[in-house]
Order: C-alpha cells, then sequence, then structure tokens
C-alpha cells in the first residue's frame, strides 16, 4: 500500500519544532514574528527544491502547488497554519502543514499521476495570540472579517498586523487568494487537542464539522467601600455575588446535555485592591455544543438569571457566537474510506475549538482529519503526539486527497 515517508515526517517535525524553540519542549512562534518567517521559510525552501510553484496573497498566506495532468480542473488544498500560541505546543497548526508539504512530496518523489493541482497552504495568523482576532486571514478570504478593520488590528506593543504584513515581506497579490471557483476541495489534519482518542483507542478522527458555541459577559454591579469599616451586612460585594452567578450557572447548566462543555476563562475585578471591597466583577461564559437546540437552552438560562444576587445587580451582554458547522458529507466519508484502507481505526467527531477549516466550509467542500493528543493536552508546552499517529494521519491524508482527486 501506497504510505508517505516515516523518516521524512520525523525531520520535519523535528526541523520545524526549531523555529520558535521556548527550551521547554515547546514553541512560541507568534504570526509574522521571525520565528513565523523563519517556518515559512523552510516551507518554501522544501516546496521549491521539489520544483513546486509557491506565491502569496495580499495577506501573506502561502499557496505551493504541484500541477496535475489535465489542464483547467480545480485544486485540491490541504491547509493549516504556522503560528502558535505563547508557549505552545510542536504540532498544533503545523502539523497540518507539514501533513500537506509530505502528501505533495510524497506525490512528486513516487510520480503520482492525478489530474488536479495539489495546493499545500498556509494560512496567516490563525492564533491571534499577537494580533486579534483568532482566524484572522481566513476570516477575511471568507468575509467573516473586514480587511481594514483587520490591518489596524494593534499588539501589546503597538505595532499593528498591516505593519507586520508590510515588513514580513511575504504580501502578494490578491488575484491568489482561495477562491471556490479556482478549488474543488479543503482537508486539513490537526491534532485533536482533547482526551478522546486516546482514551478510546482510536487511531484516526473522522471530524463531521465545528460545533456552535456562545460567548457571554455576565457582570455584577455593587459598592466599593473600606474592607476594614464596613459591617458585613451593609456589603453590596460585587465578588461575592459573581461567585453566586457562576454557582447558579454551573447548576442550571449541569441539567442540560452531557457533551455541553462550559469555561469561564477570565475574570476581571475592579477595583482589585486587597482594602476594597470589589464594586464590578465582569467575567466570561464559554459555551459549545454541536446541537443550535442546547445552545438556546443555554442563552435562556443566562437570560434568566436572577437580576439581583447578594444585593447587587446583575446583568449580561452577548459577546459572539457561531453556528454549529457541518463538514462536507461525501469528504468526511471519503477520509472514513480511507483510514479503513490504511488499517486504521476510527471515530466521527465534532471538533470543539475553531480552525481556519470553519471558514473555509462554507466556501467549499472542506473537511478535516485529527490524530490523537497524548493527554489531551494542547496550547501548552507538554503538547505531543507520537511519530506514529503523525505517520498514520497523514497517510490518511493522502490517500483521501488521492480519493478527491479521482472523483
Amino acid at each position: 500500500m501506497l504510505t508517505c515517508n516515516k523518516d521524512r515526517v520525523q525531520n520535519k517535525i523535528e526541523t520545524f519544532s526549531k523555529f520558535g524553540d521556548a527550551g521547554h519542549g515547546g514553541i512560541t512562534r507568534l504570526s509574522l514574528s521571525k520565528e513565523a518567517l523563519a517556518a515559512r521559510a523552510e516551507f518554501s525552501k522544501r516546496m521549491l527544491a521539489l520544483g513546486v510553484k509557491v506565491v502569496t496573497d495580499d495577506l501573506a498566506n502561502m499557496y505551493a502547488t504541484f500541477p496535475g495532468t489535465e489542464a483547467g480542473l480545480p485544486r485540491i488544498v490541504m491547509a493549516s497554519h504556522c503560528d502558535s500560541v505563547r508557549n505552545g505546543g510542536n504540532y498544533d497548526g503545523i502539523l497540518g502543514v507539514m501533513t500537506a508539504m509530505e502528501v505533495v512530496e510524497t506525490i512528486v518523489t513516487e510520480k503520482i499521476s492525478h489530474r488536479h493541482p495539489i495546493t499545500a497552504m498556509i494560512w496567516t495568523n490563525e492564533e491571534g495570540s499577537l494580533y486579534p482576532p483568532a482566524m484572522m486571514c481566513s476570516g477575511v478570504v471568507c468575509g467573516k472579517f473586514d480587511k481594514g478593520k483587520m490591518l489596524a488590528t494593534k499588539s501589546s506593543e503597538g505595532k499593528t498586523f498591516g505593519q507586520a504584513l508590510e515588513q514580513s515581506g511575504y504580501i502578494g497579490d490578491i488575484s491568489n487568494r482561495l477562491n471556490p471557483k479556482d478549488y474543488m476541495a479543503m482537508l486539513e489534519l490537526h491534532i485533536e487537542q482533547g482526551p478522546v482518542l486516546e482514551a478510546e483507542k482510536e487511531q484516526i478522527g473522522v471530524v463531521q464539522g465545528v460545533v456552535g458555541m456562545v460567548n457571554y459577559r455576565i457582570r455584577t454591579y455593587g459598592q466599593t467601600d473600606h474592607a476594614g469599616t464596613t459591617p458585613m451586612k451593609y456589603r453590596r460585594d460585587a465578588l461575592l455575588a459573581s461567585s453566586s452567578a457562576l454557582k447558579y450557572l454551573h447548576e442550571q447548566l449541569d441539567k442540560l446535555d452531557s457533551n455541553l462543555v462550559y469555561t469561564t476563562g477570565e475574570i476581571i475585578c475592579h477595583p482589585c485592591v486587597h482594602t476594597c471591597i470589589p464594586d464590578l466583577v465582569d467575567f466570561s461564559l464559554d459555551a459549545r455544543h454541536k446541537d443550535p437546540k442546547v445552545i438556546k437552552q443555554v442563552v435562556e438560562i443566562i437570560k434568566n438569571m436572577p437580576k439581583e444576587l447578594d444585593k447587587c445587580e446583575v446583568k449580561y451582554e452577548e459577546a459572539w457566537a457561531r453556528n454549529t458547522i457541518e463538514f462536507n458529507e461525501k469528504l468526511v466519508g471519503l477520509v472514513q474510506e480511507s483510514a479503513y484502507k490504511c488499517g486504521y481505526t476510527s471515530k466521527k467527531m465534532y471538533s470543539g475549538a475553531g480552525h481556519d477549516a470553519q471558514f473555509a466550509a462554507e466556501m467549499l467542500p472542506t473537511t478535516m482529519i485529527f490524530v490523537p493528543s497524548k493527554d489531551g493536552h494542547s496550547h501548552c508546552e507538554p503538547e505531543f503526539t507520537s511519530l506514529e499517529d503523525c505517520y498514520n494521519g497523514i497517510n490518511v491524508a493522502l490517500h483521501t486527497v488521492l480519493a478527491i482527486d479521482k472523483k
């Protein structure tokens, strides 16, 4: 059976892990930083060495395309990102890029006949760690974000994304952008970023879509007074009220579907002084589920919260939301068939995390492949996927691409 080259895969992993090596087993490779530009240069060098043409678009998205045997046919693209979060791991995003590179390299070196052009692609600024928001440039290309507003986004140091683009040397022509009329399918391989595949001893995740979510801000309003002179019975403590609000939300949300996940990951407390009673607490609530009916129930629970807790006013506001994205059924089926052909176990599943592929899915047929994450870790330095699991996933990607080409 046709496979990719495991030694080449290992070499790619070892090479790209040097770009942004933080010295603790992971990387910090923020978008358009010198570390990210080094990774891009390596991608370009390896693709050009194979005789593959490399171009960029106006957002520095990179496209390396190997032509097919039949002129005028649309492309098959494999895409992911090379930027990371701060102190992230060596697999999130970049494994998808390395997969695309290895699939192309296998097709070139093994002289595999294929009708359609095959493109390996790097999206710019998927993580949004330096220049928010996440999935910025796929969002612009797919019509979700305004380019002008994105160019004006600033890092914490005050540098705009537009300035970083200008300095990168990777700005190309807008005509090179991914366009549905030029592409027939998109595939992205990614680490699962969760514990399910490993726990259930499955080798391949066949991704059916990306779950919907809502993100709310919950605020409690009290009164700041001196911590030593205000008797407890006279206090309006916004932090106490926020803890009551959180307890209420947990009790109510836990009554819903067991597949619902929700998180409070950000809390702002004012004035945040140890001798002052807090007068404002603002916290986030991130809730995710594939069924829009469950998400609607979450919103109803938020809206039906008590308007006053512990003598403090309680308010809420939606920050943003996304609907569940369903990937193309035929492509999902081809991924599953390819996993079976390669002799790997597989599980159909949805992604709880966002990916560039979810925006692309609204433009052209798209799907994803997951490979296991050791202990479910991701967005941290212990993030790890074994060489064997990487190799398995890339083989599935290779056979999926060739199956799409035959269709």
